[in-house]
């Protein structure tokens, strides 16, 4: 199973919000070969990948994902227009290689994401102890932001990112956020991880685990669907 986001944020959500997700609604019907309404429901595809719903923050609605593989699934998700992170259903690949032994670490990506609701389409990349957490937002949208202080910006990966860089009281978390928003494109990661442990020395050289790539929503209240049309992670 992948991890929680944040383990503080999982425990701390109260008893009252997780029995909500009990007896969800009926979610939009998807053609799939994998679909999931319960709060952690995860599904490996065949290359390796893992699927996972995801429902972790407070004060949650209701939220289906489906697969048919890595690179073409989805979430469908009915949360109210609250404060807070209530969910991030991603896709994953595990690496488990240190810093200093990848000679590259790429991403692509394709979505198509509601033009409502609050949100944004980020990469999620722990470390495997999960002390540190590395955000790259692609795109988002209504009343979200990063946590942490402004530093400054950097091109780097083939993109501009607005860099910060903050503590959620569990582990340090690094955000870059695109300057301007994209819903394909491809990310050379490891660049980044290295402008991390070298050039402004936030961590050492750290053992990378998970690469997630999915929503972290906010409110989508109604029902919004966010699919992903394709997704790959590639390291050697």
């Amino acid at each position: 199973m992948a991890p929680r986001r944040t383990l503080t944020r999982l425990l701390l959500a109260p008893a009252t919000a997780v029995a909500a997700l009990i007896g969800f609604a009926a979610a939009p019907a998807h053609a799939a070969v994998w679909s999931s309404s319960d709060q952690w429901g995860n599904y490996t595809t065949s290359d390796g990948y893992i699927l996972y719903n995801n429902i972790w923050g407070s004060g949650a609605g209701a939220q289906t994902v489906w697969a048919n593989s890595s690179s073409n699934w989805g979430v469908w998700a009915n949360h109210p227009n609250t404060g807070g992170i209530k969910s991030y259903p991603n896709a994953k690949k595990i690496v488990n290689k240190s810093i200093t032994s990848l000679s590259s670490l790429t991403s692509s990506y394709n979505v198509t994401v509601p033009s409502s609701g609050a949100y944004n389409t980020s990469y999620d990349i722990w470390d495997t102890d999960y002390d540190y957490e590395v955000m790259l937002w692609v795109n988002h949208n209504g009343a979200v932001g990063p946590l942490g202080t402004s530093q400054g910006t950097v091109t780097l990966g083939g993109h501009t990112w607005a860099v910060y860089k903050g503590d959620n009281g569990a582990n340090q978390v690094f955000s870059f956020l695109r300057t301007s928003d994209s819903s394909s494109g491809t990310v050379n990661i490891l660049p980044i991880l290295k402008w991390i442990k070298d050039t402004k020395g936030w961590w050492g050289n750290e053992t990378i685990g998970d690469v997630q790539f999915g929503y972290e929503i906010t409110s989508s209240q109604g029902g919004l669907d966010f699919r992903t049309n394709g997704f790959n992670v590639s390291s050697s």
